[in-house]
């Protein structure tokens, strides 16, 4: 209960529970969680998803709308006025920070993304300079907005790092940031209530709610990248595990002979899967080669680029095995970098997948991500949205 809310069983109480269940049914319209026809939402629709009386539905969206929380907008015929979040409620931000880049993007409390930027950062930067940048590609984004910093509500934020209890616990990806509790610096930053997630976690809440596992209530996304990291989705639930590091693929073994990974094991799946290991397989006919370059050498009838592309599929199956063997996803979505190649990877990854999981779950579709290199930034974004208290302490002590 917030510190803000009444006493619990009271008129007010149950006041304030009935206007954030409004709230949510907003909220969630284009997130893609409320079940609506026409993608708006009538009083109507209000009364129907949240069990409430029309008379109630109809007195709680005059409360919000004098609050400046909610917008009216007349209709005529059966549909009738529609509701939605007004844009004075606020706008919220994400951020995504990378293993070489930090994007950062404005949205508002239904998490959909209303600008955006992408900026390069050297390999190595510390957390000083990471939230330094970030924090002056938000101020760009709020001005030309027409915002201020004063009209953010909450910050999400994603790191390429397992955390625990908002503390960065490697050193591998990010070594500017371990040790470092992100969501205590991050807040010095921005003057402002900041979540902090795993950056996979954040692009499996963002395929799950508005990308290619959009209606499936179980889903796992591989983020494939500098790392190889995945996030979960059960029954429409992100999972964490006991301390906050579930879907550390990444270091599943699928050679105890192979190559020793940056955990200290050898063999891992990010060995073979990731964007360092398919250019490390092309060192030496194409050196200095960019992942892109070696995809589009692919494409053009490379045979040695086709193989290392082949080859990190094949691997990546494996794993994907030993996923769909524990977890029954409805499907896997790929992304991060080297989902950039397609086919070209996903295909024998299909393969790999058949080879390692029972066949009951042989079959499990393995999808490109929709959302692409933008997966973990809009998942920033909806993280945010989620986590912000839209009632504000006057209204709720009112009511």
């Amino acid at each position: 209960m917030s510190p803000i809310d009444p006493a619990p069983g009271s008129t007010a109480s149950l006041r304030t529970a009935n206007q954030r269940r409004v709230l949510d049914v907003l909220r969630a319209q284009i997130a893609g969680t409320a079940q609506l026809t026409e993608g708006q939402i009538t009083q109507a629709d209000l009364a129907r998803t949240t069990g409430l009386a029309p008379a109630t539905v109809s007195s709680i969206v005059r409360e919000l709308a004098a609050a400046g929380l909610v917008a009216t907008v007349p209709g005529s015929g059966r549909r009738g006025t529609t509701v939605q979040l007004a844009s004075s409620a606020g706008v919220v931000a994400g951020i995504d920070f990378g293993h070489s880049h930090v994007s950062v993007a404005v949205g508002d409390l239904t998490g959909q993304v209303l600008s955006e930027q992408h900026h390069p950062l050297a390999p190595a930067y510390g957390n000083d300079e990471g939230l330094g940048r970030a924090a002056e590609m938000l101020a760009s984004q709020l001005a030309e907005l027409g915002l201020d910093a004063g009209d953010i509500r909450t910050v999400g934020m994603g790191l390429p790092a397992p955390v625990i209890d908002d503390v960065v616990r490697s050193s591998a990806i990010l070594p500017g940031w371990v040790g470092v509790n992100a969501r205590r610096v991050a807040e010095q930053r921005f003057a402002g209530p900041v979540h902090i997630e795993n950056d996979a976690n954040l692009g499996a809440l963002a395929e799950h709610r508005l990308g290619s596992a959009r209606g499936h209530s179980t889903s796992i996304y591989l983020k494939l990248s500098s790392g190889v990291g995945s996030g979960i989705i059960i029954d429409d639930q992100l999972f964490h595990g006991a301390s906050g590091t579930a879907g550390e693929v990444g270091h599943l073994t699928v050679n105890e002979q192979g190559p020793v990974c940056r955990c200290g094991s050898r063999g891992c799946l990010e060995t073979y899967a990731s964007t360092g290991s398919v250019l490390e397989l092309m060192a030496t006919q194409m050196p200095d080669a960019s992942l892109d370059e070696v995809i589009a050498s692919a494409r053009e009838g490379n045979v040695s680029a086709l193989r290392s592309l082949e080859d990190a599929g094949l691997h990546l199956g494996w794993g994907l095995g030993s996923l769909v063997n524990l977890f029954n996803p409805a499907l896997i979505v790929v992304g991060g970098d080297l989902a950039r190649a397609g086919d070209l990877l996903l295909d024998s990854a299909r393969v790999g997948l058949r080879r390692h999981a029972l066949d009951a779950v042989a079959a499990t579709p393995v999808v490109a991500s929709s959302l692409g290199r933008r997966a973990s930034l809009v998942g920033a974004v909806l993280l945010a949205a989620e986590r912000t208290d839209l009632l504000p302490a006057d209204l709720t002590s009112a009511s």
